[in-house]
């Protein structure tokens, strides 16, 4: 089958949805993308990025490792990036703060080691290269319907638990100081949130592959901090534009022979740029209005 892309947008959906892996995987990804975007913009306000990054690469050899063992590569990919994840929220704080050396160091040194063990157990799996292909650089054409529901039984509570923690987690983050001088345990709300940035990682990295999942954890956040500061409007645009470049990346990735990685990826960086480029725009609107006027100022002189 050869799906072919018309003008009709709506014949093209009818399309895509007549067969049962499109709407599990537009389910699946619409799960994702909201998650994603919510904790996302906790992530890139923490400066936690790089540790978003390593939980989901550390998810390849979760999902190898599950797959070699004959069992679902969903629950290797939420194995391991929640372990990882309270391995990472358990460090000793001179270790985990921003702009660590030495958490960089840890932080990389991990990367590599992941990587090596999922190629280890894909190698001990003997299997196709596409499976490989699939953990990755994700596909469309890879989830369940029981995957479906395990990433629903997951992010339902994984965004209640974001919003419960939503006011101290916040402090923590723009001041962690201040908050643990009142009361707030930071070190608590850190591993809690660690703990949900595994969960989102896993999630992601089925729909994207475990090398881009930047595209729906980072780049939507980041395009919203662009665009506003205020939290819930970011929160609100992040989980938008991770909706908007889930569903587009899922339609050409139907009409393609390309992963859907790739088209989520290259869109959502698009966005970015988009966004990069508002930012700029509106601070030299700003800058342009707040200079005075020269002749004004001498004839006030």
């Amino acid at each position: 089958m050869n799906p072919v892309a018309t003008w009709n947008l709506v014949d093209d959906l009818r399309q895509m949805t007549a067969y049962p892996f499109m709407v599990n995987a537009l389910r699946a990804g619409t799960i994702v993308a909201v998650v994603a975007g919510a904790v996302g913009w906790v992530m890139v306000l923490r400066g936690e990025s790089f540790a978003g990054h390593t939980l989901a690469v550390v998810g390849f050899p979760g999902a190898a490792a599950a797959t070699w063992l004959g069992i679902s590569s969903g629950s290797g990919y939420f194995v391991a990036c929640i372990g990882a994840a309270l391995i990472i929220g358990a460090l000793p704080a001179a270790v985990r703060g921003r702009g660590s050396t030495e958490q960089s160091a840890v932080i990389g040194i991990v990367q590599a080691f992941a990587l090596a063990a999922g190629m280890l157990f894909v190698s001990l799996y003997k299997g196709f290269l596409s499976g490989l292909t699939n953990l990755l650089f994700g596909t469309i054409a890879g989830v369940s319907a029981d995957q479906v529901n395990v990433l629903l039984a997951a992010a339902v509570p994984c965004l209640v638990l974001l919003v419960v923690l939503g006011r101290p987690l916040l402090w923590a983050s723009i001041d962690p100081g201040s908050a643990a001088a009142h009361g707030v345990p930071v070190r608590s709300v850190t591993v809690l949130f660690m703990l949900l940035l595994g969960v989102a990682a896993a999630g992601t990295s089925q729909v994207t592959g475990s090398l881009l999942v930047f595209a729906l954890l980072v780049a939507p956040a980041a395009a919203a901090h662009q665009l506003t500061s205020h939290p819930g409007l970011g929160v609100a645009a992040s989980i938008a534009i991770a909706l908007a470049v889930t569903w587009v990346g899922m339609g050409f990735a139907y009409f393609s022979p390309y992963p859907i990685g790739f088209w989520v990826a290259s869109f959502a960086f698009g966005v970015y740029l988009v966004g990069l480029a508002t930012r700029t725009l509106l601070d030299r609107r700003g800058r342009r209005v707040a200079r005075p006027d020269r002749n004004a100022v001498e004839v006030m002189a």
